[in-house]
């Protein structure tokens, strides 16, 4: 007899391969007519492909691709063409945005900032195409736009930390460095040049999204995984006509907690949770060195920030003596 684990999959479901609905007419065909991969059905469905692109996704990995390579040679380029340094110095390596004395001029010296926003353009370019692929392969299967508005969420955030805000700060300096550990040290630089973005309201409240989602989405998956044994993974079918396994999971959460999420409402607590995670975030940036200048201040001003005792003299600033 077969097994239900909870965690890792077992039973292999395996059918004739699902070619999806007939697309509407003048769209292109998919790719391939898909296969198997036993190694994917371990965490997944098996079925790969097939696989449908269209010219939007085609361009948007055409643009992908030509950011990933001016950004890759140029990493490159800064350790003098030397393979082995480049993949020792891999995640300290960066390709820095333009120095403040250009402001947001376009045409940059290539090796002062000029790459940077060729770069930045081609991947800006790659992802807004995704974004198009998404929404309009959503329409053409008939389903909700959900998926292509979360996804806007997170370009959202991604817009404002490299276009929007430099633009209203008036210095593409102010952007953030392609790169593995310098666009970190850049976070931490842009928090202590703002006096502490942990006072920054709505990066409290992104935050609490990012946690409340890890939250909410192991709770579901918990919940989902432990019902597997009666058809709870058939979620759709769950919804609308509910079953031992939605009946026990409502049950075990009233019985922890004295209420419970429905299978379909579980999924819109999620989805807000995850969009608000960015929107809020992109909101906190967008507002740092263009409304407030020192959050520590503003919280202190706002009585965030809590007192300290005085445990020695207050420095005086002998420029104002």
């Amino acid at each position: 007899m077969a097994e239900y684990q909870n965690i890792f999959t077992r039973v292999q479901v395996r059918g004739p391969l699902e070619a999806g609905p007939a697309l509407p007419r003048g769209d292109a065909e998919r790719s391939g007519p898909g296969y198997f991969s036993y190694l994917m059905g371990k965490i997944g469905n098996a079925q790969i492909g097939p696989i449908y692109l269209g010219f939007t996704g085609t361009l948007s990995l055409v643009c992908g691709f030509i950011a990933f390579e001016i950004i890759g040679l140029n990493m490159w380029a800064s350790v003098n063409w030397d393979p082995v340094e480049f993949v020792r110095q891999l995640f300290w390596l960066a390709l820095e945005p333009p120095p403040p004395k250009y402001g947001t001029q376009i045409f940059v010296p290539l090796n002062e900032g000029g790459w940077w926003l060729i770069a930045g353009f081609f991947l800006t370019a790659s992802i807004i195409l995704w974004w198009v692929r998404t929404y309009r392969r959503a329409l053409a299967l008939g389903l909700g736009t959900h998926v292509a508005w979360a996804f806007a969420s997170a370009i959202f955030l991604y817009l404002v930390l490299g276009f929007i805000r430099p633009l209203l700060m008036g210095s593409w300096a102010e952007a953030v460095p392609f790169g593995i550990f310098p666009h970190l040290d850049w976070t931490t630089a842009f928090s202590l040049r703002y006096g502490n973005l942990h006072y920054n309201p709505f990066h409290c409240l992104s935050i609490v999204f990012l946690y409340g989602s890890v939250l909410l989405f192991a709770m579901h998956a918990g919940t989902i995984l432990s019902v597997t044994r009666y058809g709870g993974e058939r979620e759709l079918e769950q919804i609308t006509d509910r079953g031992t396994a939605s009946e026990r999971a409502a049950l075990f959460w009233r019985w922890t907690m004295g209420f419970n999420a429905t299978m379909e409402s579980i999924h819109r607590w999620a989805w807000w949770f995850a969009v608000l995670t960015t929107l809020t975030g992109g909101i906190g940036i967008l507002l740092t060195g263009t409304v407030v200048d020192n959050w520590y201040l503003w919280g202190i001003k706002h009585g965030i920030v809590p007192t300290y005792p005085d445990i020695s003299p207050a420095a005086v600033d002998s420029a104002t003596l």
